[in-house]
Parts: C-alpha cells; sequence; structure tokens
C-alpha cells in the first residue's frame, strides 16, 4: 500500500467539501483551536475526520499524491 500524506492542507478541505480555498483555511483553523493546537502545528487526516466526521478512509481518497 503507498503512503499518504498525514497533514490536511486548504487544497485537500477544497476538494472534499466542494468549498472555497479560504473556506478550507478558516475551518483549519477553526480544528487548530478545537485540539487546542499552536499555529505552527498541523492537522492531521485523523484530526480532520474526528473535527468533520467524515471517515479518514474518504479522506485518504481525496488527498492528492
Amino acid at each position: 500500500m503507498k503512503q499518504k500524506r498525514a497533514c490536511i492542507y486548504p487544497k485537500d478541505i477544497q476538494r472534499i467539501t466542494g468549498r472555497s480555498e479560504r473556506y478550507g483555511r478558516k475551518l483549519l483553523n477553526d480544528i487548530k483551536n478545537y485540539f487546542d493546537k499552536e499555529p505552527y502545528q498541523f492537522i492531521t487526516v485523523k484530526d480532520f475526520a474526528e473535527y468533520s466526521g467524515i471517515d479518514e478512509e474518504i479522506i485518504n481518497n481525496y488527498l492528492i499524491d
């Protein structure tokens, strides 16, 4: 099995949700606040799945290599 990326970027959120990249940046900041992360820390696939309620496998299908 090919290794996928571990972190989520605004472009990934745009592809998953169909919303704008700006919405993706805002959502990442909301997730960082929710998990009490520092601004320099990354959001993982697991964090995004837990916050959004979307299964990790579905998210991994959308990730750009």
